[in-house]
């Protein structure tokens, strides 16, 4: 005898799955991505810990974007200005060429001015400290320096004075009579004399400070 069959309890799958928590699609297979490969594994990196943040460097900045030629942000360090030895004979060499100019000046006037002296040391000490650093030897140079170029300059100029009276050329004054030159100085010197060279060094130690 047959026996006739009897329905399932729960509708047949399309797909043959069986039934999941009353969802008729849990058993249904996934859709197709388009990816001919399915969906494969992540290539390996080396990296047997994966991608790890970097380690902390300290720099607040660190996560800024890079300047424009590729660099990180940076302060253009400052020029160095410290060459005691640039200082020294950057003084020695306006102290020269202060010295000439303050005889030409005494010579041409045949007096001695205040004001001139002063202008020779602040000359030597400014460029001396622009040049080589405002450096406690380079200053002391330079007020050394100022107090030479005084002098010098006041003998360049009773030079030129001696030359106008004997009418002889000043080179000879100057060169063959040197010592009578300074014996002259020496017998004219008085307080404003000494003065003017103590303010050339002043001068200097201001103009050192000035340019630092």
């Amino acid at each position: 005898m047959s026996q006739p069959v009897q329905p399932p309890n729960h509708p047949q799958q399309p797909y043959g799955g069986q039934p999941a928590d009353g969802n008729p699609y849990a058993g249904a297979p996934a859709a197709p991505t388009g990816n001919p490969y399915g969906d494969q594994p992540p290539a390996p990196t080396g990296n047997p810990y994966g991608q790890q943040p970097p380690a902390p460097t300290g720099n607040p900045f660190g996560g800024q974007q890079p300047g424009p030629f590729g660099g990180a942000p940076f302060a253009p360090a400052p020029p160095a200005r410290n060459n005691l030895a640039l200082g020294v004979l950057v003084a020695l060499g306006a102290a020269v060429v202060a010295a000439v100019l303050y005889g030409v000046i005494l010579g041409s006037i045949e007096r001695e001015i205040g004001y001139a002296a002063v202008g020779v040391g602040f000359l030597v000490g400014f460029a001396a400290a622009k040049l080589g650093g405002a450096n406690p030897v380079t200053i002391a140079a330079a007020a050394v320096f100022s107090i030479g170029a005084v002098y010098l300059g006041q003998l360049i100029g009773y030079a030129m004075v001696m030359s106008d009276v004997a009418r002889v050329s000043f080179s000879e004054v100057f060169l063959d009579h040197f010592d009578t030159v300074t014996q002259v100085w020496k017998e004219e010197a008085d307080f404003m004399r000494y003065l003017f060279l103590a303010l050339g060094a002043v001068a200097a130690i201001g103009g050192a400070k000035k340019a630092g």
